[in-house]
């Protein structure tokens, strides 16, 4: 490698790295709750549910038929929008507003909600618990619950919705860039050291400088792959997006003009979901959406199958039942970009290990904010000095750079 080339290497190392640093800091920083909010949930804020009854092993569950229901007759007049078993308990939750059209109105007034749900127990339809009526005063939050909000917030978009999303994606972009020019650097670097020294007897500046080698490599191929598919997970909103906007229209426009028919005329939910199941063989049913949803159809039921390993639980496929006659109209896997991006979401969230697995997580990024945070500090205690200086002061070969000893000293 030429000095040039080197020279250009170093440039492209240091800028990607500073402008990225102080985002990836939060982003890393913010990571940790966000890694452990089950737990964080659990232990603070607790489960208010009524105990599930105490029955036989392999009791049945019950039809989602008679769960519908009874919700129904909880509130006549009322719509079922949806209907989701829980993923970890005997329950159901059933969503219900008083109309599409009220629904429709909620997203001109961010802070009022027609919708409300009921939490059914799977087994017996018994009632375990009801969300507040749109018209009772706002359940105070809890500081758990603003902490991981802000968090969340924090993480994912900066409080600014779409653009901060896509931003904080072009800031993952440049990190990787950053992790691929200090991998160049690196190896010319370590030609002349074994792997993994860090030279304690000289200044504590170059002590700093090999650790922050060392750990940047220790980490690389991780945050290589949590750079990347965070980048990857900023564009879910575009994607998903795209999606609707072409096969989704595709597949529903045949349906686009027919009128949404009434709940009393419509076929069985649990024959839907069963319809699902066979339709998506080695999936599970997570969900079922009624017709008139938003970027449903206005005549079938939109339930949501998913792969049933750790690994695949995040690989959706919808699958159409019109709700008019129960009959199957399709499953439509989706396309490759937004698998890729699913694919992408176990990666970056390290959650289908367990427990063990989020540690190591969480391991990781403390040791990247040390990197992050080390290369600041020896980009402050040196930003006055030339690149070639630097790059000598730093234990670099120039093959064609002028002797700057008074410089290169100074670093020392």
């Amino acid at each position: 490698m030429t000095t040039r080339t080197l020279r250009r290497w170093f440039v492209i190392h240091k800028w990607t790295s500073l402008v990225c640093t102080l985002f990836l800091l939060i982003v890393c920083v913010t990571g940790l709750p966000l890694l452990f909010s089950e737990q964080i949930w659990d232990t603070f804020v607790g489960d208010d549910d009524p105990p599930y009854e105490v029955l036989p092993p392999g009791t049945p569950n019950a039809s989602l038929d008679v769960i519908v229901e009874k919700a129904r007759a909880l509130y006549p007049g009322q719509i079922v929008t949806s209907v989701n078993p829980d993923d970890d308990e005997p329950a159901v939750l059933v969503s219900m507003a008083p109309s599409w059209q009220a629904l429709k109105d909620d997203e001109n007034y961010p802070d009022h909600h027609s919708g409300h749900w009921i939490k059914f127990d799977a087994r017996t339809a018994r009632v375990l618990e009801q969300s507040r009526p749109a018209d009772a005063p706002k359940e105070p939050r809890t500081w758990t619950g603003i902490i991981m909000g802000i968090c969340n917030q924090l993480h994912t978009s900066l409080f600014a919705g779409l653009t901060g999303r896509l931003f904080l994606g072009a800031m993952g972009g440049v990190f990787v860039a950053s992790l691929v020019s200090g991998t160049v650097l690196y190896g010319r670097f370590m030609k002349r050291l074994p792997f993994g020294s860090v030279r304690r007897d000289r200044a504590s500046r170059l002590t700093w400088l090999d650790l922050h080698n060392l750990l940047g490599a220790a980490t690389l191929v991780w945050a290589t792959v949590v750079g990347f598919t965070g980048l990857v997970n900023e564009l879910q909103t575009p994607l998903f997006g795209l999606w609707r906007v072409t096969d989704v229209r595709q597949i529903l426009r045949p349906y686009a003009n027919l009128p949404v028919p009434s709940q009393d005329h419509l076929s069985s939910v649990q024959a839907a979901f069963d319809t699902a199941a066979k339709a998506a063989p080695g999936n599970e049913v997570t969900g079922l959406s009624f017709p008139g949803a938003s970027f449903g159809s206005p005549v079938h039921y939109v339930l949501w199958t998913r792969g049933a390993t750790p690994l695949r639980a995040r690989l959706f496929t919808p699958v159409l039942v019109d709700a008019r006659t129960g009959e199957l109209t399709g499953a439509y896997p989706m396309p490759w970009y937004l698998r890729f991006l699913e694919i992408s979401r176990p990666l970056h969230f390290g959650d289908y290990g367990g427990m063990p697995l989020k540690i190591l997580w969480a391991l990781l990024d403390v040791v990247v904010i040390g990197v992050l945070v080390s290369g600041v500090a020896l980009w402050a205690g040196k930003r006055r000095i030339a690149t070639d200086a630097r790059l000598r002061a730093l234990g670099y070969d120039l093959d064609d750079a002028d002797d700057l000893p008074a410089l290169v000293e100074g670093t020392r």
